[in-house]
């Protein structure tokens, strides 16, 4: 599909944040996982290809099948928009992945329909284990993506 754009909404759910949360208060104290989400409400719509946030996060690319990434195809072919997904920053040199706070599904649909898909994404970057154990609040992302100027629907 050339028209992956078509596919994805301007700006995330906001029902997404809270299910974000939700994931990621099993990875991180109460304090950092309110840093995280204030860090994913704020931070720039970025886009990153399908296949590259499979593999940087290191996560499987679930089948057609799944239900929730069948369901997500179902809606992009029904012309439904998906939300962006929400992603933490990995850290290679302490072989740290790409956190998909919210998403997988969205991400592995698209893949489906189109492995170099570029997908929005909300992504925010946690600091140090001292920083993160303190609730610091993520820091702004660095590093190359394709930004994208958010569109009225």
């Amino acid at each position: 599909m050339s028209k992956s754009k078509e596919n994805w909404k301007a700006e995330p759910d906001e029902h997404d944040y809270p299910a974000a949360a939700n994931y990621l208060s099993l990875l991180l104290p109460a304090a950092a996982v309110q840093a995280a989400v204030d860090g994913l409400r704020s931070a720039e719509l970025v886009r990153y290809k399908a296949k590259d946030l499979l593999r940087a996060s290191r996560l499987p690319l679930l089948p057609g099948k799944d239900p929730d990434v069948a369901r997500d195809l179902r809606e992009v072919r029904a012309g439904r928009k998906l939300s962006p997904v929400l992603l933490l920053r990995g850290d290679l040199g302490r072989d740290v992945p790409l956190t998909v706070a919210d998403g997988y599904h969205r991400i592995c649909a698209s893949y489906h329909l189109n492995e170099d898909a570029e997908i929005p994404c909300r992504l925010a970057e946690l600091g140090s284990a001292e920083e993160i154990q303190e609730g610091a609040a993520p820091k702004a992302p660095r590093g190359r993506a394709t930004r994208s100027k958010a569109s009225p629907q």
